[in-house]
């Protein structure tokens, strides 16, 4: 997949200048934080998008919000690229002999207590998902030309558990993308760029 090509390359030759975004609490120690991983999916087309998921909107924790498919490190998972890969097949259908993993960027410290490891794949253009109803409402595809503008972001600001906070966000169709899902994809952008 010359997708995954190009991305394993800007990977390699790049290095974020900037500290990542993170959350609020960035004075936490990693050892303090649950290990946590998510799959940033790439499609392999001429115009490539990104896989994202919107919650169910019954779930106790980030209900209704954009997200990527992914969740805690288990035990029994082989590190983050096993844990991605696992939740991705668990909340979308994708099974991991689909995706070509490119690597990993850079951790991202949440608020809520998760230190989170991106994990980046490339999967087949056009392949049919299914969504774990009881996690899951809908999966799209952003275009990777939107999501890694930062342009296209603007940063916020909102109390929360009596803290005001800071956040980024963007908008595409009907979707509001916001919080650790906005800045790990800021992240991402300073490091390969806009259009891999």
């Amino acid at each position: 997949m010359m997708l995954a090509h190009r991305l394993r390359r800007y990977l390699a030759e790049s290095s974020n200048t900037e500290p990542p975004l993170s959350g609020d609490d960035v004075d936490l120690p990693a050892e303090g934080l649950v290990p946590a991983a998510v799959l940033i999916a790439f499609t392999d087309r001429s115009d490539p998008g990104i896989l994202l998921t919107l919650r169910n909107a019954r779930l106790r924790n980030h209900a209704g919000q954009v997200a990527f498919p992914g969740g805690r490190i288990d035990l029994g998972d082989d590190g983050p690229i096993g844990a991605a890969l696992r939740e991705a097949e668990e909340e979308i259908g994708l099974r991991s002999r689909d995706v070509e993993i490119v690597g990993t960027s850079d951790s991202y410290r949440t608020g809520t207590g998760y230190l989170i490891t991106p994990v980046i794949g490339v999967v087949p253009p056009d392949m049919v998902f299914r969504p774990h109803a009881a996690e899951v409402d809908a999966i799209f595809e952003p275009p990777v030309a939107h999501l890694l503008d930062p342009a296209n972001y603007a940063e916020r600001e909102a109390e929360w558990n009596g803290r005001l906070r800071r956040y980024r966000e963007t908008f595409w169709s009907d979707y509001h993308i916001w919080g650790a899902t906005a800045s790990i994809l800021t992240n991402l952008a300073s490091r390969i760029g806009t259009s891999p």
